[in-house]
């Protein structure tokens, strides 16, 4: 069967079939799938559920395939929750990952030490059958804090500052099989697994 991951993000789409290997299972991206370049979903919602929704279903009716879609970001507590829902735009538009940090960085009381600027990854992943009807939506969490000196060369996005608490380093300096294990994506994907190895065979 195939599943379509609704990204064209490579960091993304190797967390995905690294978590999702499964036997009769072909992951697709929009591109392999037929869908042009520059097809896009507005992500409207306020939620990473609602986005993560919106994905799914457009995606799944845009291919007439089951898809796979997640909405995923940083919550600073400092910040209130920010960036949120909003971590990819939240230093404006089409900026690069390092504008990003440097921005979020910025942003921070300066008078709080590292060890209080706590911070979570949140990931919502939504699972949608080929007529766009979402069957499954799960949540995954990483718990940690925010680092001012960035540390590690892997991953993307906030990763080089954000310290994952379970092994006091970066997201940046995890392995891929490190990141499997405690990212709030892999979190999510490994709840919603069983729901996909079902619906998979259900499909046979």
């Amino acid at each position: 069967m195939k599943l379509l991951v609704a990204t064209n993000n490579r960091g993304k789409l190797a967390e995905m079939r690294t978590l999702l290997n499964l036997p009769g299972l072909e992951l697709v991206t929009p591109l392999e799938a037929g869908l042009p370049a520059d097809f896009d979903v507005e992500e409207t919602g306020t939620t990473f559920e609602e986005n993560a929704i919106l994905k799914a279903v457009q995606y799944a009716q845009a291919t007439h395939l089951p898809a796979l879609a997640d909405d995923s970001g940083l919550e600073v507590e400092a910040l209130d929750g920010q960036p949120g829902v909003y971590s990819k735009r939240f230093a404006g538009e089409d900026k690069t990952d390092q504008y990003r940090i440097d921005f979020l960085l910025a942003k921070l009381p300066a008078d709080l030490p590292e060890g209080a600027l706590t911070a979570r990854f949140v990931a919502a992943v939504a699972f949608a059958n080929p007529a766009g009807e979402v069957l499954k939506i799960e949540k995954g969490f990483c718990e940690g804090h925010i680092t001012r000196h960035q540390r590690g060369t892997n991953g993307f996005g906030y990763d080089p500052i954000f310290v994952v608490n379970a092994v006091n380093r970066t997201m940046a300096e995890l392995s891929a099989a490190e990141k499997d294990l405690y990212s709030h994506r892999g979190d999510g994907v490994t709840r919603i697994r069983p729901f996909i190895e079902q619906y998979l065979k259900s499909q046979i």
